[in-house]
């Protein structure tokens, strides 16, 4: 039996698990956006790592923006997150420990290590140096400790003005990570957060709340993405410095998803939404989970896929039809076939005279347990455009003049005449059936040269389909002239009767053209489908 290969994250835990400490992730997003579907894949890494090693993970949302967070996006979150199947022990916020971590800069000041600056911005960030010098001291980093605790104390009570000064800590202006260079722990910011209110007028930085709320919730490895490889070292740093720990909590680092063609930056994603180039945060066209959920994804076709892609540090960009071969495998098992035809041309059957004739037809040839469904035969039908040619290619296996096909879960018929008219376009085409054919009792005889699908003309529906395009034309720049305008191409279509008893989030093939789901803002005067994906790669 081939031995199970292990990342590099899993070897410490392993590591760890033998030492005797317990395994407890952690993942925490920032309410700022939308999950996205590479948020899926560091969710699902914690997620998993944790439970297949006996431990947990919490849910703690990184609160400590309010300019940019809301409630909104910690609901949308949670309900994303729990229909992709990923579950919580705890849920936590950044906000729960304000208290906390003002008491841990208070040590930090305490201790010598920290002072409140009253240099600009512009000036702090002139001053760091650059990375072949070394940055400037701040002529404010060597005040005392109690006037630092009281300086401290006023930003908090709101003495000060936004933005007038900020709490820095005091570690190496000469350092060669720039991080290190007394990086701003607190400032100064007089915006409503929407959950603590106006009860704060300071709110600490990510670099300082991040790793203080992982060694308050005892995490045992804070798995991110490879951008914070170079924080990792003040993130040790808080730590050591604020608290005494037996097993203080390890970062390692992996590489961020990237899928071709599509963007992967929530602040890209929402200057897309904010400017109107796609309907909101669900748009069937975003990589937000929301979006994909409304587009027809399958959730666990979306973490078979991510997972699917491993852990590593190199980064690495997957191919677009890897997701889409997950999602068509997963849709395969489960959609319902339906019949929909598009650019329709018209077949009148000349030796048919009984009305109109009720058959069955498999709701998926997959699976028997999915049972059949009620489809129509009569006079006047429709076939798709592409299922009939005057001069036909080599090989087709369709209708032509003279040819004969088998109607999908019906009859065998031939075309005896193209009518034409006056611009020389197809009026109609006039058939006769062989009623000995009937599908699954054939004793004609007649062997057709394929099979096409057709919906019978008083039982069908028109519907409206959206068929989607990635946003990115190519590979993954975020550049305005790489944004696809066309990524979006509306069609109407007439589909059979049956399409009438769809429900919302329930998966369709419309036969031999791909994957579908009804859109949310279907009702009773137009029925709107999104295309998942197509049946075959690139299609």
């Amino acid at each position: 039996m081939e031995k199970e290969s292990l990342n590099f994250i899993e070897r410490d835990i392993i590591e760890s698990v033998a030492r005797g400490q317990a395994i407890i992730t952690r993942y925490p997003p920032e309410p700022n956006g939308y999950m996205h579907i590479g948020h899926a894949k560091a969710f699902g890494l914690d997620y998993w790592m944790a439970k297949k090693y006996g431990g947990y993970t919490n849910l703690r949302f990184d609160d400590t923006n309010p300019e940019k967070e809301d409630m909104e996006y910690v609901d949308a979150m949670m309900l994303d997150m729990k229909w992709l199947g990923l579950t919580w022990k705890n849920l936590l916020f950044a906000s729960d420990y304000y208290e906390d971590l003002y008491k841990m800069a208070q040590t930090l000041i305490k201790k010598g290590l920290a002072y409140v600056d009253f240099q600009t911005a512009d000036e702090i960030s002139k001053n760091r140096g650059t990375l072949t010098s070394p940055g400037i001291d701040s002529p404010f980093r060597n005040t005392g400790i109690q006037e630092n605790m009281e300086l401290f104390q006023k930003m908090r009570d709101g003495e000060f003005a936004d933005g007038h000064c900020v709490l820095r800590a005091k570690i190496d202006m000469a350092h060669g990570n720039m991080n290190m260079r007394d990086p701003v722990m607190y400032r100064i910011m007089r915006e409503k957060h929407y959950r603590t209110g106006d009860t704060w007028c300071i709110y600490p930085l990510y670099d300082f709340a991040h790793p203080l709320s992982d060694a308050f919730e005892n995490i045992s490895h804070s798995i991110c993405s490879l951008e914070y490889d170079d924080h990792r070292i003040i993130y040790d740093w808080y730590i050591t410095n604020c608290l005494e720990m037996k097993n203080p909590p390890r970062q390692f680092e992996f590489s961020r998803l990237n899928i071709e063609q599509t963007i992967m930056s929530k602040r890209y994603l929402k200057k897309l939404v904010d400017s109107r180039v796609v309907d909101g945060w669900d748009d069937p066209r975003m990589p937000t989970i929301s979006g994909m959920r409304r587009r027809g994804y399958p959730a666990q076709s979306i973490m078979d896929f991510v997972m699917s892609t491993g852990v590593s540090r190199t980064p690495m960009t997957v191919s677009l039809g890897a997701l889409e071969y997950y999602v068509r495998t997963h849709l395969d098992k489960a959609a319902t076939r339906v019949s929909v035809v598009f650019n329709q041309v018209k077949v009148i059957i000349t030796n048919y005279d009984k009305g109109v004739e009720k058959l069955e037809i498999a709701n998926n040839p997959h699976d028997e347990s999915a049972g059949k469904h009620e489809i129509h035969f009569g006079r006047e039908l429709y076939i798709d455009g592409d299922d009939f040619a005057l001069v036909p290619p080599p090989k087709y296996k369709r209708l032509i003049a003279g040819g004969t096909v088998r109607l999908r879960g019906a009859y065998i018929i031939k075309c005896d005449r193209v009518v034409q008219d006056k611009k020389g376009g197809i009026s109609h085409l006039e058939c006769t059936y062989y009623p000995e054919s009937k599908s699954g009792s054939d004793t004609s005889g007649i062997k057709p040269d394929g099979t096409i699908h057709f919906v019978e003309s008083s039982q069908a529906v028109e519907i409206t389909v959206n068929e989607f395009f990635p946003l990115l034309r190519e590979g993954t720049s975020l550049e305005d002239e790489n944004i696809n305008k066309d990524s979006m191409v509306v069609h109407k279509a007439l589909a059979e009767g049956y399409i009438k008893n769809v429900k919302l989030g329930q998966p369709l093939q419309f036969v031999r053209k791909g994957f579908y789901m009804m859109d949310k803002n279907s009702n009773k005067d137009e029925m709107i489908f999104n295309m998942t994906v197509g049946l075959k790669e690139g299609k």
